[in-house]
C-alpha cells in the first residue's frame, strides 16, 4: 500500500488502498486481533500475524483485480 504526493502536496492514495485496509482489518478481526495493538507490539508473534494479514489482503486484491480484468475482457473493454 503506497501513497504518492500530488503537486499540491496532498497525498494521493492508490486506488485499492482502502480495500486493502479493510481486508487487513477483516483478517485481524477474524483472528481476534487489533491492528493498532499489534503495531505497538515488537514480538515475533505480532509480526507474524501482521505478515499473514498482509498476505491475505494481497491474495484477495489479486483475486479482485483478476475478476475485474476478466469482466472487462468479456465486455470487450481494453
Amino acid at each position: 500500500m503506497t501513497t504518492k504526493q500530488a503537486e499540491s502536496g496532498a497525498p494521493i492514495e492508490e486506488p485499492l488502498a482502502e480495500l486493502e485496509r479493510q481486508l487487513i482489518s477483516e483478517f485481524l478481526a477474524a483472528a481476534g486481533q487489533d491492528f493498532h495493538t499489534l503495531l505497538m507490539r515488537h514480538d515475533e508473534v505480532a509480526a507474524k500475524i501482521l505478515t499473514e494479514a498482509s498476505l491475505y489482503a494481497s491474495a484477495r486484491l489479486t483475486e479482485v483485480q483478476s475478476r475485474s480484468h476478466y469482466l472487462r475482457k468479456l465486455h470487450g473493454e481494453p
